[in-house]
């Protein structure tokens, strides 16, 4: 397994999600990547079609040009085009989430599914686009207003993979500086256990991941990402 992979336990259990979805896609059919961004699971669904749309509005965010860029509650398209929706890391950035969902039913074939990943445990990022952190019956009730039919709702990591992610945003984010800590003797004291602190949490983080991918315990609510596999009705 790669050595970042192993860093970082969400991106390992994100990619075997993905992949599991992309082994659900028959040669041929309409693959939709909701927000985008990179594109970095294309490769994924060589064996499809795959179009993406993505806003491309985060300052200093590297975007792989869109098929449509677009608002994801508006997506220029005919309803039921899709046969999947790939919608991954994309729903706490959406001031109305709501409406995309409602859409990306629209554009779902009946009986086609989307797969999506939403945060529960995470730090701001792409700011100031991020605006909500989502529950598993958050998660639940966002899709069946939209008029989904849930098939699966799980914590897309384990217990250790969230601890794995707080110990590594202390090893990167900790303050170590007197000032942060009032200055003085108590502030230099401070800086220099703040900095063992972030000296041994990286080396903590990688060891929490790597047990995450060993020992995957989801028996409690300290969830960094939920993951869903959502179904619009055949009838």
């Amino acid at each position: 397994m790669p050595r970042a992979r192993t860093r970082n336990s969400s991106r390992t259990y994100l990619h075997r999600f993905l992949a599991r979805a992309a082994r659900a896609v028959e040669p041929g059919e309409l693959v939709l990547d909701a927000g985008a961004g990179r594109g970095r699971y294309r490769q994924l669904f060589a064996h499809a079609r795959y179009e993406t749309a993505d806003f491309v509005a985060v300052k200093g965010k590297a975007y792989e040009q869109p098929d449509y860029v677009c608002d994801l509650a508006h997506i220029p398209v005919a309803d039921a085009r899709f046969e999947h929706v790939v919608f991954t890391q994309v729903l706490e950035h959406l001031p109305d989430p709501g409406a995309v969902l409602r859409e990306l039913h629209r554009v779902l074939v009946p009986g086609g599914r989307m797969w999506l990943t939403a945060p529960l445990t995470y730090a701001e990022h792409e700011r100031p686009y991020d605006f909500f952190r989502y529950t598993r019956y958050g998660l639940r009730r966002l899709l069946d207003d939209a008029g989904f039919e849930v098939i699966e709702l799980e914590p897309l990591e384990g217990y250790f993979g969230t601890l794995s992610y707080a110990a590594r945003h202390v090893s990167n984010n900790l303050p170590v500086t007197a000032g942060a800590y009032g200055g003085g003797v108590t502030g230099r004291g401070m800086a220099l256990a703040a900095r063992a602190v972030r000296r041994g949490s990286g080396p903590l983080a990688t060891a929490l991941a790597r047990l995450d991918l060993r020992f995957k315990l989801t028996g409690t609510s300290f969830t960094k990402n939920f993951r869903a596999v959502a179904r619009r009705p055949a009838a």
